[in-house]
């Protein structure tokens, strides 16, 4: 049998529904939540790190950054032959992401969550537990990057996003599809992650800013930014990769105050180009310097370029490693 090591970070797996409030609220601990789930020892050698018990919107950049130093303390160890991570979906793929970019091993990493808490019926915790032990498990598991696996479906962590508010089948990669899924006693792989790159930073900048373009944006936001210390910006934009006129202004007024922009597209699929010439369009944000980055979404590329400044503030390098050539 394996030694897994599973790192609890809370999240609806650990959520019971609060008869005063009728919301869900954190209560079972890892070693609790295990007790529960008795058939994943019978899979497994198990051992369990309490990171914490924070719901999805309490972890930050910083403690995804903790999280990550963490792991690369546990795989060290010879005897440990994967990792599951049990993560809030609300910020699971910015965290998984972050994992995946910032941790070099062949050894299987896992990312799960649960979208049901285990007062309902049908909790999907257990499930989604077993499936990653399962992975794990498997040999052609190895040298894949960090992993998400929810509802029996393996996606990359470079790729997957949560893309519905409750259903429990909500992380798909959009581009891509899956890698693979989990099926009763059989994990089956139809491909490899499109592609793993590492940036082993040891240092996060989570001085970044995510803003959002609409139609007729004009500039307040863009100077607000710059104006209060950001050093880095990154920009949802229209289409392929294009801002109104107003909006550009705003871009062109945080370039010229030295901050890195990185452009990604509002649209949950596809990628960033610089096809159109027209004011406010690619080509004129390709001229001011603005960095594209090919099909991240908005936090994705924040999580990519918080590490990346940990690393460097040169234009030159953040491009090298942003952008796809």
């Amino acid at each position: 049998m394996k030694n897994i090591m599973v790192v609890f970070c809370g999240g609806t797996f650990s959520m019971i529904i609060d008869k005063k409030t009728g919301g869900a609220v954190p209560y079972f601990h890892g070693e609790e939540l295990l007790e529960m789930i008795p058939e994943a020892q019978n899979l497994a050698k198990i051992s369990m790190y309490e990171f914490g018990m924070y719901p999805g919107p309490h972890m930050t950049p910083e403690r995804m950054f903790e999280l990550s130093q963490k792991i690369k303390e546990i795989i060290k160890n010879k005897d440990i032959d994967g990792v599951v991570v049990t993560h809030g979906t609300d910020t699971l793929e910015e965290t998984a992401y972050l994992l995946d970019l910032n941790i070099k091993s062949e050894k299987p990493i896992v990312v799960i969550g649960a979208m049901k808490t285990s007062s309902e019926p049908d909790w999907d915790g257990p499930k989604n537990l077993i499936d990653a032990i399962k992975i794990i498990n498997n040999p052609n598991s190895t040298s894949m990057g960090v992993l998400v696996c929810l509802n029996g479906e393996i996606n990359a962590a470079s790729e997957v996003s949560k893309t519905h508010t409750e259903d429990i089948e909500t992380f798909h990669s959009m581009d891509f599809g899956a890698l693979g899924f989990v099926d009763r006693e059989k994990v089956i792989f139809n491909r490899a992650p499109r592609k793993l790159e590492t940036i082993e930073s040891g240092n996060i900048n989570s001085n970044v800013d995510l803003i959002k373009v609409y139609a007729g944006m004009n500039d307040k936001f863009f100077k607000f930014s710059a104006d209060s210390g950001a050093e880095g910006l990154v920009v949802e934009a229209l289409g392929v990769g294009n801002v109104p006129p107003p909006a550009f202004e705003g871009i062109r007024y945080a370039r010229k105050k030295g901050i890195p922009v990185v452009l990604v597209s509002r649209c949950p699929s596809g990628e960033t180009l610089d096809v159109y010439s027209y004011p406010g369009a690619g080509k004129w944000l390709r001229e001011e310097g603005v960095i594209f980055a090919n099909y991240l979404n908005g936090q994705k590329a924040r999580i990519k370029l918080m590490l990346c400044l940990g690393i460097t503030k040169d234009e030159t390098k953040l491009r090298e490693m942003i952008e796809e050539i």
